[in-house]
């Protein structure tokens, strides 16, 4: 019986190499893609489901959507009467001063009327009134897009 004995500097069958390697100068961008796409896409899915405001039953009318530059600003009127500048309740009397703070601020475009369909046309032109002496001159009536039209 023979043994073997083998030499501690034999070659291992790895290739050493005899100079460090340079650092890998890219950059793997395949997981930042792929993370961005899935943000893409749940962006995508989660936007059709936001709305601005208090949950209210529009009316329907013919027209096309209007386009703006900012955040818009919505005024709601329920069917109670309850009155919502954004999401935050106002009363009648508060509109005015709180829309005076919003223009003192740089907010200059178009203030958006979502008057629920069984709310009082008395109050939600009252309301327009309001707006219109909070310093606004372009407000808009929001409804929803009537079916066939």
């Amino acid at each position: 019986m023979g043994a073997s004995i083998k030499s501690v500097h034999q070659n291992t069958g790895r290739r050493r190499r005899s100079r460090r390697s340079a650092p890998m100068a890219e950059i793997n961008v395949t997981p930042f893609v792929d993370v961005m796409l899935v943000l893409l896409i749940i962006f995508m899915v989660a936007a059709p489901l936001l709305q601005v405001g208090v949950p209210l039953e529009l009316p329907q009318a013919r027209g096309k959507q209007l386009q703006s530059s900012k955040e818009p600003l919505a005024v709601s009127v329920k069917a109670t009467g309850d009155v919502f500048i954004g999401e935050s309740k106002v009363e009648l009397d508060e509109i005015k001063p709180k829309l005076e703070a919003i223009a003192a601020n740089g907010y200059d475009e178009t203030i958006f009327v979502r008057g629920d369909k069984g709310a009082n046309y008395g109050l939600v032109a009252r309301v327009m009134g309001r707006i219109s002496a909070g310093g606004f001159k372009k407000i808009s009536l929001v409804t929803e897009v009537e079916e066939g039209g």
